[in-house]
């Protein structure tokens, strides 16, 4: 994600050459002193920021802890937070079916999966034929669960799958998977069918090539695309399927029963860490703000909601959060925030990747932004959370030279 970046704080700065400190810090010494020849080689940096603690999340070194500074992706480890503590680890979401006999209607109702991709499609399509359901006329789909076209802060308009807008009803995280050659469009994927949009989606593709793409900026289009490919999938096992989609409040239909991802919440949530997937997360907290306080749910709703329970659950203030993914170059966090946050989240610091030996964390990255937020082991098996975020341009793998520092 491109992004243009600004700070108005200034710090002091980390060395690339401190293995020496860190083995301190490691073996427990609380303190130490930097010397001239380190702060020297970082003079130039005056928008960082970073903190180390302890086992029991007490300070051992930091240089402008408090600060607020862009925090790119290691937001995600917040909505981590948010919605594991309100659903927990082994939570499934749920989708509704429903069948209307009179007009042969196949109702879905949207519970905000997060992942819906075409394997668990073809389970919701085997299920609904154990139930002897042959014809279906329409599709009609209750989705009101989010507000329609969604604006994502600091997202863009490309049709890159990082810009996929979330919806309460979302195939393949709002994305076609489409090989090109010669303008002849297939599926890339075997257990995705082509459906009418993702042939036409697939038509705008230059060149020939394997392309995944998102479906675009209008919900009712991503929404269609989700009730094209379950019709194909139906079609498929034999259901004669018309082209018929709808939108609307579930009538009075025959329930016919509640979908329950195969996917716990924790095996979502670490998929969306170590992949850093924008559309899982905004897709969380969405759905957060839907079931904890109203429908349907926007952005406004999401930042009013992240500023009153982060506020409440560490009295946090100055910070600013506009969505779940760290898009937005408004967000500011301070690394001391993050490190109180992860002390929080260490019943599931399982969930985070494993960036280099002994350390697992959060990277984030945006123009000119380098961020990481996790654990690194110290002695006696501890883990021992950090913060570290730099708002001006570092060497691209800045964050990786910092980590290894950490673990020598």
């Amino acid at each position: 994600m491109q992004l243009t970046i600004f700070s108005q704080f200034s710090l002091l700065v980390i060395s690339k050459n401190i293995t020496a400190l860190v083995a301190c810090l490691l073996l427990g010494v609380s303190s130490f002193a930097l010397s001239a020849d380190v702060l020297s080689e970082y003079k130039q940096l005056t928008k960082a920021g970073y903190l180390l603690a302890d086992g029991q999340g007490q300070p051992i070194s930091s240089s402008q802890a408090d600060a607020p500074l862009i925090p790119a992706s290691t937001v995600k480890v917040i909505t981590a937070w948010l919605a594991l503590s309100h659903w927990s680890e082994q939570h499934r979401f749920k989708t509704s079916f429903y069948f209307d006999k009179n007009t042969d209607t196949l109702w879905v109702k949207a519970g905000g999966d997060p992942f819906l991709v075409s394997e668990e499609l073809e389970v919701i399509a085997q299920r609904l034929v154990s139930f002897g359901i042959n014809k279906i006329s329409t599709i009609g789909l209750e989705t009101d669960l989010f507000q329609p076209d969604l604006v994502v802060p600091g997202a863009t308009t490309t049709d890159n799958p990082y810009d996929a807008v979330p919806t309460a009803l979302a195939a393949n995280f709002n994305t076609v998977n489409v090989q090109v050659d010669n303008g002849a469009v297939t599926s890339a994927e075997a257990q995705t069918p082509l459906t009418p949009l993702s042939r036409q989606i697939g038509s705008t593709v230059t060149g020939n090539i394997k392309s995944r793409v998102n479906t675009g900026q209008s919900s009712r289009l991503s929404e269609r695309y989700f009730a094209e490919l379950l019709g194909e999938l139906l079609r498929q096992r034999g259901v004669v399927v018309g082209d018929a989609i709808t939108w609307g409040v579930v009538p009075g239909s025959d329930w016919l029963y509640e979908h329950e991802n195969s996917r716990t919440l924790g095996e979502v949530i670490e998929g969306m860490l170590k992949y850093s997937t924008n559309f899982i997360a905004n897709q969380l907290i969405l759905t957060l703000v839907a079931e904890k306080t109203s429908v349907p749910a926007d952005f406004e709703q999401v930042e009013q909601f992240l500023s009153a329970q982060l506020g409440e659950a560490f009295g946090w203030s100055g910070f600013a959060l506009r969505e779940g993914a760290g898009l937005s170059a408004e967000n500011r966090l301070s690394p001391a925030q993050l490190v109180e946050l992860l002390d929080a989240f260490k019943q599931w610091r399982h969930l985070l990747p494993e960036v280099q030996p002994g350390v697992i964390a959060k990277t984030g990255t945006l123009t000119g932004v380098k961020t990481l937020a996790g654990y690194v082991s110290g002695r006696a098996g501890q883990h021992l959370p950090f913060a570290v975020l730099v708002n001006e341009s570092v060497a691209a793998d800045w964050p990786a030279a910092f980590v290894k520092a950490l673990v020598r």
